[in-house]
């Protein structure tokens, strides 16, 4: 029988693009950590909590092997091997859980910028090169394309120039990388963001309590991420107008000012960025004296 356990564990990408994002997330949570001489492992010390530091690729396999119980990692990477899990015959043992906002990308096929290309079926008899055949492999079927996958672990954007491909299947963010090697991207096939996977397996100890904590304080963060506090005045004839351009707002607080039966104050939690052109907005519509303030901390 496993013994039950008493603490949470989280793996995060050592280095890399979501490496940072991820420790910081995780320290807007609260968690604190101690790191071992290694750098492979930090202990938890605000919450028995513990840090993995590994490669994208290991950490839907660790959750596999139920060697942590959560992992932050690219959508991208959780696709995939759900997708080689499935061609299996095998249920992927882990789950997405939460969307995490940082680390947007998307995989897109891309192809020599003198190239033609209308629709899929330009792709037939191509060799395609990628790190991701499977998630490419899943966009071929579907599309009745017959194409060659050409699996490279690297330098996946050199590969038309080599001549080992005739396109490449890879991430983007900027698109930068494509032009630098003459290429031009065609069709998205997943847009991928950093997540939050987790064990299809329910605790019955103290990690599920654990596990519950980080989720209310990961949505708390995420939720304030672009919330801004909105107060202002206003008067009572223009009340309607000026918190319908309010953005993306809970129900703002209306309070009256004392010795005034006209005058109202306003304030909101705004879950959008706030630009001067929506100051000017709310100004135009009645708005006065407004003040925008960061929120630091939510928990609903």
């Amino acid at each position: 029988m496993t013994k039950p356990r008493d603490r949470l564990r989280i793996a995060v990408q050592k280095s890399g693009r979501l490496s940072d994002s991820s420790q910081d997330l995780l320290a807007r949570c609260g968690l604190k950590f101690r790191q071992s001489r290694d750098k492979l492992f930090c202990f938890g010390e605000s919450l028995p909590v513990d840090l993995l530091l590994v490669r994208d690729d290991d950490i839907p396999g660790l959750i596999a092997q139920g060697v942590c119980e959560l992992g932050i990692v690219g959508r991208n990477v959780a696709s995939e091997q759900s997708l080689d899990a499935q061609s299996k015959g095998e249920t992927p043992e882990f789950v997405e859980i939460r969307e995490l906002g940082f680390g947007r990308c998307r995989l897109s096929i891309a192809i020599p910028q003198e190239d033609a290309f209308e629709t899929a079926a330009d792709l037939a008899g191509l060799r395609i090169a990628t790190s991701y055949p499977q998630l490419l492999g899943e966009y071929l079927r579907t599309h009745g394309v017959d194409a060659k996958i050409v699996v490279l672990n690297g330098s996946v954007e050199i590969a038309p120039r080599l001549g080992t491909a005739d396109a490449i299947c890879d991430l983007v963010q900027s698109g930068g990388t494509l032009v630098a090697n003459q290429l031009r991207e065609t069709a998205v096939l997943l847009d991928s963001q950093a997540v939050l996977i987790g064990s299809r397996t329910d605790f019955a100890d103290e990690r599920a309590d654990l596990r519950e904590l980080l989720l209310r304080r990961i949505d708390g963060v995420i939720r304030v991420r672009e919330s801004k506090l909105v107060m202002l005045k206003v008067s009572r004839a223009q009340l309607s107008a000026v918190i319908g351009l309010l953005p993306k707002s809970d129900t703002p607080g209306i309070s009256s000012f004392e010795g005034s039966s006209d005058l109202l104050s306003v304030h909101a939690v705004c879950h959008d960025s706030i630009t001067w052109q929506h100051l000017e907005d709310l100004k135009k519509a009645g708005a006065m004296q407004m003040l925008v303030l960061p929120v630091e901390k939510m928990l609903a």
